[in-house]
């Protein structure tokens, strides 16, 4: 099957692309690396009128620190994220997270800004950028506003980003003194959709956290922030403390069933992920015999 007729336009700057959204409003899409877009136009699952091409506007790609923050480019592409010693320093979640997008043709072509505006649930780097409580910066003709990532994915394929807007770039807070992180998926094959997945940072002071944030994916309709790792916080982890935060996390999931899972084997996978992310980040054999 093939894409329906459609209008295409290579924007030559920000605001010229912003003019076409403007004046085309939900009739047109955004094609940047195109590997979710095209694909979707392919099965005719969305049939655009116009497709505003971004490619080619290098304002909107690079890293680059600035302060306490790391700037990334909403078109800089995935290998160059597994690439950038800036962001195996800065950010290493994202290193390894990205090792498990897809395959290599998918990674030279994708791009950070359009995966997160895909906003697929099942996705690696929405809930990175979760975990690692970024900052999503959105421009229109008004200006620019600031959106914190746990409040930009809304649904399924759903943002708060609208038909007239830009996803221009990406702050990630650097990691400081203490700081580890954590990211595992199940799936199928490597490089498949995950049937569960988490991404977590955290900051470890005399082996107690003093900060964690777990992002579950593929559990919901978008990344999960577990209220559960609160348990976990500030005090020093048993086995019956995970043991609670895990049944804790099971009763705050209300995964999806499909043909890949059940609701049930997402949540046991998921508490199975919430063991081995605290004893990794703790460094303690002594949890992995918590409940699963």
């Amino acid at each position: 099957m093939k894409a329906s007729a459609f209008s295409y336009a290579r924007a030559t700057s920000v605001g010229n692309a912003l003019d076409l959204l403007v004046a085309h409003g939900e009739k047109a899409k955004v094609l940047s690396g195109g590997q979710s877009l095209m694909p979707a136009m392919n099965l005719r699952l969305i049939s655009p009128e116009l497709l505003v091409d971004i490619g080619e506007l290098a304002e909107l790609r690079g890293i680059e620190l600035k302060g306490d923050v790391l700037s990334i480019g909403a078109l800089t592409r995935h290998v160059d994220l597994l690439n950038s010693p800036e962001i195996a320093v800065h950010v290493p979640l994202l290193t390894q997270a990205i090792a498990h997008v897809a395959h290599p043709a998918i990674r030279n072509r994708g791009t950070l800004g359009g995966s997160l505006a895909h906003a697929d649930p099942a996705s690696e780097l929405p809930a990175c950028m979760v975990a690692l409580n970024a900052t999503i910066i959105v421009r229109g003709q008004d200006g620019e506003r600031r959106v914190a990532a746990e409040d930009f994915f809304t649904g399924i394929y759903e943002t708060a980003l609208s038909a007239q807007e830009l996803l221009v770039a990406v702050e990630v807070p650097v990691a400081r003194e203490g700081s580890a992180h954590f990211f595992h998926e199940f799936a199928r094959r490597h490089g498949d959709y995950a049937i569960v997945g988490v991404a977590a940072q955290a900051i470890v002071q005399g082996g107690v956290f003093s900060d964690l944030r777990v992002a579950f994916f593929a559990v919901s309709d978008r990344p999960i922030l577990a209220a559960a790792a609160a348990r976990l916080v500030n005090i020093p982890v048993t086995p019956a403390i995970l043991s609670e935060a895990s049944t804790a996390l099971g009763e705050e999931l209300d995964p999806q069933e499909d043909q890949q899972a059940s609701a049930a084997m997402r949540r046991h996978l998921a508490k199975v992920l919430l063991v081995r992310c605290v004893s990794t980040l703790l460094d303690r054999t002594d949890l992995d015999g918590g409940p699963a």
